[in-house]
């Protein structure tokens, strides 16, 4: 059922670090109406969302998943009441363990009581099951629909190391994605292609449109995780230009949680809430779900007091551990005049829960403020809010107070624009133009030795007796280059094997934030990858040539073999 001009079927992930979505759309329903995916709805007690929470319970025997989302939640929450839960895996929120990580493909991943499987073998098992589930809203809809018919995209944070974009094609590879079938999108990147479609206007000017060509403005992707904060330009074809670089860090609406997890461990002590997660999972999460609530309607403006519902079990643990009453512990606290204990129900002066958003939307004012200096940023005239995050009205509202120079845009669904918009991205995935280096790549190589210009410890005698300078750094792009989309870089080099059944030749790569380096061993240079260029046949004439491709969201290396005129691509491995 393929058809030709694209794939029939666009499936999008949207793995994020509190919630995950997915979606799709049929390539006739995108050309009359890109906006509109096809995605389930949702329910648990009082929160509906298209979205399910990021949590993956994995059966004793480490390999078979027994639930995913809210029926992971209720399913963990069943198995610690009969005390059954110490054999199985329970992972949650467990995605920002590749930011800003070291990590290869064994890489082992703590569940929420330490105890360890493969970080592979998770997030494959939790991408198989959306995969599946995918796969089946969408052949519910037309019969006789296979895999092939099917392109996925898998989102990640534009923030994101190339490690860590490595590993989630490695992870949707292990759960049966295809890799010439999947495409890996930038969040913010996908986020603003989708409110370029919605042409969202701008508050007050009268329904004129954002995202006309020349507009500037930059993208802040406040997810549960991450702070994404990317500069983006309409090109007047339509197109998207990224005008600096991805920055941001964890300042994610998870930071928020955590905080409000240090304020209760500081009242009831850090082992009871422990045990409290372990013996009463379910009461744990009626009460973080009470304080999402909670979270998603504070304001900075608001006045009185906030109610949280206390389980009774936690109250219980409380005194029994600590020897007193929460209610005693509340009233010697140094939140006894901010902070009252009426049965079970919590209430806190707006100053104290407003404190528990303060690191996270203060780090990410003060980001967003250093961005807005840099000079490629001039001229912007508008600040996108895109991810869950963004529709907290307490955030909203600090930003159109610190940046009221810009106009301040929320598009409807805000939480879903990443989804969204990875669905539209794999219909039209030339909507992004141009992007912007972040690192300077470059690879390592030998030259004839100099004693006027090359330093005595990087003399090498090769086997032939050729007096050689190692280590040089070979630039492939610089931090801060601009590359277009799709565009090769420099020319082909042509490669000899340097042994008669030499079976591939290795490239390493490098990176460096520094635009200037002489030699892979410089500081702040290090090792991050290779490729693996296979060869055929046998003899030292034989000859490959490789050429790079930059401006995708992943690298990519092109080689042609001359005695077959075969070209090939193959992406980086950078999980060394």
């Amino acid at each position: 059922m393929a058809t030709s001009g694209g794939p029939l079927v666009v499936a999008a992930i949207d793995f994020g670090t509190t919630y995950s979505g997915w979606a799709f759309s049929f390539k006739h329903d995108f050309e009359r109406e890109p906006c509109k995916v096809s995605a389930k709805a949702l329910i648990a007690n009082q929160l509906a969302s298209q979205k399910a929470p990021t949590c993956v319970l994995i059966k004793p025997d480490g390999k078979t998943l027994d639930a995913f989302g809210f029926d992971a939640e209720t399913r963990y929450s069943q198995l610690c009441e009969t005390g059954e839960h110490k054999q199985w895996y329970y992972f949650q929120r467990f995605k920002m363990m590749l930011w800003d990580k070291l990590i290869h493909k064994d890489t082992l991943l703590d569940d929420e009581f330490g105890k360890s499987l493969k970080a592979l073998t998770v997030f494959a098992l939790s991408i198989r099951y959306m995969k599946e589930d995918l796969s089946s809203m969408s052949k519910n809809q037309v019969s006789g629909m296979n895999q092939e018919d099917i392109h996925w995209v898998l989102t990640v944070p534009a923030i994101w190391n190339d490690s860590a974009k490595h590993f989630m094609r490695l992870a949707a590879e292990e759960a049966g994605i295809s890799s010439q079938k999947l495409t890996i999108a930038l969040e913010p990147e996908v986020a603003s292609i989708y409110c370029k479609h919605l042409q969202v206007t701008m508050d007050g000017e009268g329904g004129v449109s954002s995202f006309r060509p020349g507009k500037k403005y930059i993208v802040l992707d406040a997810g549960g995780g991450t702070i994404d904060i990317t500069t983006h330009e309409v090109c007047f074809g339509g197109e998207l230009k990224e005008l600096y670089k991805a920055t941001g860090g964890a300042w994610g609406g998870t930071l928020v949680d955590k905080d409000f997890l240090d304020f209760v461990s500081e009242l009831a002590g850090k082992e009871t809430v422990e045990r409290f997660k372990e013996e009463h999972m379910e009461d744990y999460l009626d009460l973080m779900r009470d304080f999402e609530m909670k979270k998603r309607s504070t304001r900075l403006s608001s006045k009185g007091r906030v109610t949280i519902k206390i389980p009774l079990t936690l109250m219980d643990l409380i005194s029994d551990i600590k020897g007193r009453s929460l209610k005693q512990i509340v009233s010697m606290s140094q939140y006894a005049n901010k902070a009252e204990l009426t049965g079970e129900k919590l209430r806190l002066e707006d100053d104290v829960f407003r404190s528990f958003f303060k690191t996270s939307v203060s780090e990410t004012v003060k980001h967003l403020t250093e961005v807005l200096r840099k000079h490629q940023t001039r001229g912007v005239e508008a600040i996108l809010m895109v991810g869950g995050f963004s529709e907290s009205p307490l955030l909203i509202e600090t930003i159109r107070n610190e940046f009221s120079r810009l106009q301040v845009i929320i598009p409807p669904d805000a939480g879903l624009a990443v989804l969204k918009g990875a669905v539209i991205f794999g219909h039209c995935p030339t909507s992004i133009k141009e992007r912007v280096s972040k690192y300077t790549y470059g690879t390592n190589k030998t030259t004839i030795f100099d004693e006027k210009k090359h330093p005595e410890e990087k003399r090498k005698i090769h086997k032939s007796g050729e007096v050689r300078c190692k280590d040089l750094f070979t630039t492939l792009v610089s931090a801060g280059q601009k590359l277009v989309v799709g565009e090769k870089i420099g020319k082909r080099k042509k490669y000899h094997p340097m042994s008669e059944n030499q079976d591939h030749i290795r490239f390493d790569i490098y990176t460096s934030t520094e635009r200037n380096v002489e030699f892979v061993t410089d500081d702040g240079c290090k090792k991050v990858g290779s490729v693996l260029v296979p060869l055929s046949g046998t003899g030292k004439e034989r000859v490959v040539y490789i050429q790079t491709v930059f401006g995708g969201t992943e690298i990519m290396v092109e080689f042609e073999e001359a005695s077959t005129g075969l070209i090939t691509n193959t992406y980086v491995d950078f999980l060394l």
